[in-house]
């Protein structure tokens, strides 16, 4: 595995009796590696997804997907290496040729539009994502083949999407999924096909490992991207009642008020005045703009740290 592994997949597979060797940073480091230890002890390598029986199990989901939902018109499926992807697509080009199967990537760790572009599997030279799970650089070669034949499209999704999804995950599905895992999530709230037009739309959701502080981390940039959470600066006159009336302000929209913090030593400050750093939690896009309007409208110059 790579060093960067979530810690709650790192436990649960040492309790399970493995021994890990954590290497590199990404899943192509870690599979390099792996490569080379099954030479030097004469081991049977399992690949990640670059071969026919990973590529067939995988397929079970698709099997799955069918028999659950006969009259599914499009399935979603997050995608790095692509072995997922590459069995639903076989399962259902075979028993239900009417869905669409479309793959989904980070917009940050994309190998499969590059790839599919130049007609067989292109590294990628870089990639940052929170979706670790599937920041795949190299596609495999067999999962190609399968995409290429069977797969309708590859679509990619931003951190911003990958965060709401997740958000909403949470919220409505009551479900724990990684970044990874609410890909398929993220491309439908971003680009849904219209619901009634084909048929229902199934969302793959493929993995809950995340680490609790990643989680918190995820949640809050989820918050962000969804209007709700805003952390701003103000500067007020550092003399009794500045604050008061920062907060009455701000009372009166109807925000809630997460965190205050006074800073007397922020740059171009002046000696008689004091920095504000406000958290707070709005509703939504709508509301954090009124709270901001509001703001200005009294006076106050503010600083939107989250913009």
């Amino acid at each position: 595995m790579p060093v960067t592994v979530a810690l709650p997949k790192l436990a649960a597979t040492k309790a399970y009796g493995a021994h890990v060797h954590l290497v590199g940073d990404t899943v192509d480091d870690a599979l390099v590696a792996a490569c080379e230890y099954a030479e030097q002890h004469d081991a049977v390598l399992i690949h990640p997804f670059d071969h026919p029986d990973v590529i067939a199990g995988q397929a079970t989901v698709g099997l799955e997907i069918l028999q659950q939902i006969p009259d599914v018109a499009t399935i979603m499926v997050p995608t790095g290496g692509g072995g997922l992807v590459a069995g639903i697509a076989t399962a259902a080009h075979f028993l239900a040729p009417q869905a669409r199967v479309i793959g989904v990537q980070a917009a940050n760790a994309a190998a499969w539009p590059a790839s599919l572009a130049a007609g067989h599997p292109v590294r990628l030279e870089s990639m940052s994502t929170m979706a670790d799970g599937i920041a795949v650089a190299l596609p495999g070669a067999i999962p190609f083949a399968h995409v290429r034949a069977f797969v309708n499209s590859i679509q990619t999704v931003s951190e911003e999407a990958l965060s709401r999804a997740l958000l909403l995950c949470i919220e409505r599905v009551k479900l724990i999924v990684e970044p990874a895992g609410a890909a398929a999530v993220a491309a439908v709230m971003t680009s849904a096909p219209e619901p009634d037009a084909r048929g229902p739309v199934c969302a793959v959701l493929s993995g809950g490992n995340i680490d609790p502080l990643v989680l918190t981390h995820v949640v809050t940039h989820g918050l962000r991207a969804a209007g709700r959470y805003l952390a701003i600066k103000v500067t007020i006159p550092d003399r009794p009642g500045g604050l008061s009336r920062l907060l009455a302000v701000v009372s009166a929209t109807g925000a809630s008020v997460l965190d205050v913090v006074h800073v007397r030593t922020a740059r171009k400050l002046a000696l008689d005045e004091v920095e504000v750093r406000l958290t707070l939690e709005t509703r939504g896009a709508a509301h954090r703009e009124e709270v901001l309007e509001a703001l200005i409208g009294a006076g106050f110059i503010v600083c939107v740290e989250d913009a």
